[in-house]
Formats: C-alpha cells, structure tokens, sequence
C-alpha cells in the first residue's frame, strides 16, 4: 500500500484536526445563503445500493461542473467508499479497489464561501488542508456538520449537491465496519455513475 494513504485519507477533512495555514484573506460567506439547486442529476449505483444525487450548478458552477466532468467521463466508475466515520460523512471518488490512489484532474477554486451548509444529505468536496485543492473526491454528510462550513476562521469545504434518494444506503454505509483508518472492511464500490432523471420516485 502506498505509504502516503493514510495521510492522504486524513487531511481531506478538518474533522482529521489539521489546520489551515494560507496566508490570504479568507473569503466571507454570504449572510444569506442561496437555496441548493438540483440543476443536473446522477444515479449512483454501489454494491450496498443506489443513491439519487442532485448537483447544483447555478450556485456552484464551478464545482457542479467539475463533478459532472468526472461523471460523464466514467472517471468513478470502479472507485470505493474509502473512507466512512458514523455520525459524520461517507467519502468516496479518490480510489480503486485494494486502495489503490486514482489521479484526478487539476485542483478547482474552493466555493464553499457560496454559504450552503454540510447539512445531513448535502454533497460537498474534500480537499487537503489547502483551500483550493479539491480534485475528485466528495463527501457526503450523515449528521448536519456546520463545522465544516466557510466562515470567518475558516475556507470551509465547497457543498455542491444533495442526496435526492437513498439517504439510507448512506446510513447503512456510515456504519460498516472499519479499520483504524476509516477503511471498510469490505469494498464498497461504486459501479456506475450515470446521468438521469431529478424526478423523485
């Protein structure tokens, strides 16, 4: 295993307790946020089940872009759960089966000054402890986290979309068994990722 994992699965989230050191002006959210739009939608078929995921482009467009790109390249399909913390997130989009590090695209500017909380079923980047260093991994938040959210203190991590349906396959992948890394025990792979219909069932 590449000895670099463990670090890498660490420091995508601030839950990891790692600090951010930019030296810029962090940028202030809005005192009223916008309302999550789901402009585009994708089926996200795993072998613990399927989840509806909205994206949201007018408000993210950066971001909801970015994350269309990789879906409509088939960049996830054959990508793990790699990382599930019950009561937190579930994080996906970054690896192959055995952990095996899958290379993305370059890094995108960080939106989470937009103002959308990380809201149970909302869909938000992971990135390093870098602000502007998103790729191709996501997250998807159990519990409503505001403590990720942009705010004076903090770059925050960019929400980007919604779980529309199968908020309860992301329970149940929440509290699989893992490893002292966040690691599933067993695989749960995404097998496809496939543009659709935003109508709920």
């Amino acid at each position: 295993m590449n000895k670099a994992i463990p670090l890498l699965l660490c420091i995508t989230l601030a839950a990891c307790g790692g600090s951010e050191t930019d030296n810029t002006e962090i940028p202030q959210p809005p005192i009223q946020a916008p309302e999550l739009q789901a402009d585009i939608c994708y089926q996200l078929t795993s072998t613990m089940g399927d989840i509806l995921l909205a994206i949201d482009l007018t408000n993210t467009p950066i971001t909801g872009e970015n994350f269309k790109n990789y879906a409509n390249d088939d960049f996830y399909t054959g990508t793990i759960f790699h990382r599930t913390i019950n009561n937190f997130v579930v994080q996906a989009g970054g690896f192959t089966s055995g952990l095996i590090y899958k290379p993305g695209n370059n890094p995108i500017v960080n939106e989470a000054d937009v103002g959308i909380s990380n809201k149970r079923g909302t869909i938000a980047m992971a990135r390093t402890d870098a602000p502007d260093s998103a790729t191709s991994q996501f997250f998807i938040n159990v519990l409503d986290n505001p403590q990720l959210d942009a705010t004076a203190a903090s770059y925050g991590y960019a929400v980007f979309g919604k779980v529309l349906q199968g908020m309860e396959i992301v329970d149940q992948i929440s509290i699989v068994d893992t490893d002292t890394n966040d690691v599933p025990k067993t695989e749960i792979i995404i097998n496809s990722l496939t543009e659709t219909d935003c109508a709920v069932n």
